[in-house]
């Protein structure tokens, strides 16, 4: 059978070349000849229905466990620092005369003073020596702390 020159638009011929020790690796132009191999050929129907389905790279539970993560990613990176911020600021805002409170930096002292945006610590009682620190700059309120 010499096929060149007969392929129709509506027919899909595919060749399968048998396994064989002497047959050549590859595929070459050349026509293969009856007496060298068999060749096997199988014809697709083109009017048939395509049976190829393409899948979607994520699956319905992949989606679900892919939303759970961001769920969870918002949860440590973004709540929970925003949670200590807002009792940082609560603390702060509660704060009164005669408190006694730690800095970021460690230092101890008595709140004199409070104003906008800086507190008056006495920090040494025999001296009396007072520091201005910004309200930011507290770390924690030791008197309400010991409850």
């Amino acid at each position: 059978m010499n096929y060149e020159g007969k392929i129709k638009m509506s027919n899909i011929w595919i060749l399968a070349q048998t396994d064989s020790s002497d047959a050549p690796s590859g595929i070459s132009s050349q026509p293969i000849n009856s007496e060298q191999q068999t060749t096997t050929t199988t014809q697709s129907d083109s009017d048939a229905p395509a049976e190829t389905q393409k899948r979607s790279p994520f699956g319905g539970t992949q989606l679900i466990f892919l939303g759970l993560m961001f769920v969870l990613m918002y949860m440590i990176l973004f709540r929970g620092p925003r949670k200590k911020q807002q009792q940082h600021k609560q603390m702060v805002q509660s704060l009164a005369k005669n408190d006694k409170i730690q800095t970021i930096g460690g230092i101890i002292g008595t709140v004199v003073d409070i104003k906008e945006d800086e507190i008056t610590l006495k920090i040494d009682e025999s001296n009396n020596t007072k520091i201005k620190i910004l309200r930011s700059a507290i770390g924690k309120n030791m008197s309400k702390d010991k409850n």
